[in-house]
Formats: structure tokens, sequence, C-alpha cells
């Protein structure tokens, strides 16, 4: 007789009577939810700079990777932030071992979706040591450039500090803010600056590579001339601004992070100037000046808060002289015997 045909046979109280005295395993699912840190960073963020102002028809900003805390955790979240243009995985490391729990990162490092996490991508990487970690990332991106007060009128504020000249700024690539209120009026991906009286070209190129973080190398494109370049009108917009500041025919000075080659040509021969930076570089330095103080104040009533900014973070390009060529680019010389 099998298995189950005794079964069968067992009357139904004797198959109760015995199933009674198995043990019961219960097992205890513990409450995930985010930390309040966390929290308290997004609604900061939220609050300088909403997400409604991003350019949602491309970009990808909010809170992109979420850590979290649990009724069984014994371990607070470190109240540690740390801010950075770019996430790599040098950044990712620097954030752990500065016992960092939220990193903002200002570009988005989940772009487009990710039909695998895997160590085979660096930026699926990522994902997977920063959820070993706990470590939540949140992006602002395109928010923070239209904001008033934000990255495009940091650019644009650089030209006040010019002796003796007055600017008007206004707004290009206006954002609707009829939700938000009158606190963020005059929203938009770009600025166009007036300035009251012309300067010279070379003046507003050491300008702004002094407030960039003291560039030594820019790229300028400009028409060649035996005469001084004056700009009258500027036009600003971090990042990669070409589209952005296309409509603006008026502008002596194009003044943006990156731009393409035809572009860049076609202005030159209309009797333009373009400077560009490298695109990180017309970011970077507002994540020191700007966005520290201002998470700083925001955060100022969460105990032990520290609000760091990446030293590993930098721009993918430099720079270099074929004739002094950086040690780590340098031959090694093959000694002979």
């Amino acid at each position: 007789m099998n298995l189950t045909s005794a079964l069968l046979r067992t009357s139904p109280r004797l198959i109760s009577s015995f199933a009674s005295q198995i043990p019961q395993r219960t097992f205890a699912m513990a409450t995930m939810r985010s930390p309040l840190f966390t929290q308290q960073v997004v609604k900061a963020m939220q609050t300088l700079y909403p997400e409604p102002l991003a350019d949602r028809a491309w970009d990808n900003v909010g809170l992109l990777q979420e850590n979290f805390t649990s009724s069984a955790s014994t371990t607070p979240t470190p109240p540690v932030v740390i801010l950075t243009n770019d996430l790599t995985l040098s950044v990712a490391q620097e954030a752990i071992s500065r016992n960092a729990s939220v990193i903002i990162s200002y570009h988005p490092f989940i772009f487009r979706g990710l039909k695998s996490i895997t160590l085979a991508d660096p930026q699926q990487r990522i994902v997977l040591l920063l959820a070993q970690h706990n470590i939540a990332v949140y992006s602002p991106h395109t928010a923070i450039d239209a904001a008033p007060g934000g990255m495009a009128d940091w650019l644009a504020s650089m030209l006040s500090s010019i002796p003796g000249v007055t600017t008007t700024v206004s707004t290009v690539t206006p954002v609707d803010t009829s939700s938000l209120g009158e606190k963020f009026a005059g929203a938009g991906y770009g600025r166009k600056v007036q300035l009251s009286k012309p300067v010279g070209l070379g003046e507003l190129v050491t300008l702004y590579a002094k407030g960039l973080g003291g560039l030594r190398h820019v790229m300028v494109a400009r028409p060649k001339t035996k005469e001084q370049i004056r700009i009258k009108t500027v036009a600003v917009c971090p990042g990669s601004g070409e589209s952005v500041l296309a409509g603006v025919k008026d502008a002596d000075l194009i003044v943006t992070g990156e731009m393409s080659h035809h572009p860049a040509l076609k202005l030159v021969m209309e009797e333009k100037s373009v400077l560009s930076v490298f695109h990180s570089n017309s970011e970077r330095a507002f994540l020191r000046e700007v966005l520290k103080p201002q998470l700083e104040e925001q955060l100022k009533e969460v105990n032990g808060v520290q609000v760091l900014v990446s030293e590993e973070d930098q721009d993918p390009f430099q720079i270099v002289d074929v004739e002094d060529l950086p040690e780590d680019m340098k031959e090694d010389k093959m000694q002979t015997v």
C-alpha cells in the first residue's frame, strides 16, 4: 500500500489530529520603508528645484535609486549626502568610504531603461554597488538648469561682476510654472544677458574661466579680425546648450559647455563668438558654490548632517600639451643593456 492509499483510508479525525501536532513556523516580514533622512533630502531638493521644471520629454529626474530601512534595522541612516556632477564608479566608491547614505548626482546615472543589472556594464555595477551599501541617488538635472537662481542664472550672474557694467537678464526657452507659484516665475533653460556697454571678448573669457573654478584651458570660436572683438549681448546655457540657444539670434557671444562643429562654424560666419568650456566644467562649480550651502540651510534641523562635495568627480576630457604629457601618458623608456 502506498502513502496516498494509506492517507485515503485514514479517518478525517486522525488526519486533523496529526496535522495539529506539526510544529507551526511563522515568518516575520520586516517592513521596508524609505529612511527619514532620504525623505528629508528629497523634500529639500524638490523645494529648491521642483521636478516639474525639468524637461521630462527626454530628461530623467527624481529619486532614481532608493535605499531603505526596516523595523528590524538597528543601524541608523548616516545623515551624510554627497554632491557630484556625474556618478561614476570612483564617485560611488568615494560615497561608500565617506559613509554617505544619499548621493545627489546632477546628471542622471540611469538615463534609459535597463534590461539587465549585471557586472558586465559599469553603469549597472554602480546600481549593484549602491544597493549593496544601501545608498540612494537623486538627480535634479534640468530642474536646476531652469529654476530661478539655478544654474542658468548662476552663469548669467557672473557678468554682473564686470566693473562699470550693468546687466539685463531675460529667459530663453521659458517653462510653464503656473502650478508652482510666483516663486518660480521666469524659469527656463537658458538666459540672454544684455550688457550696458560693450566688453572685450578676452575679458569675458577670463571672467568665465575664473568663475567656473579657475579653468586653465577653454575653447573659443571667433571670427578672424584685426580689431578687438567687443561683446554687447551674451547667451548662456549650462551643459550642451546648442539647441536651447539656437533661437537667440542677436547674441554676440554664446557661452556653454559644448557645441558641435557645424553650429559653431555657422555662428563664426555670422560674426559671432562661442566660448565652450567642456560640458561638466560649465556646471560643476555650482555644486560647491550654490547647492551645498542651499542644502545645508534646508537640512539644518537634521542632527549631525553633512553635505559633502565629491573629490573624485571630474570632466572626462582634459587638454594636454603633446610636448609636455602628463606622467601617466608617457611611454615607458626601455633601458638597453
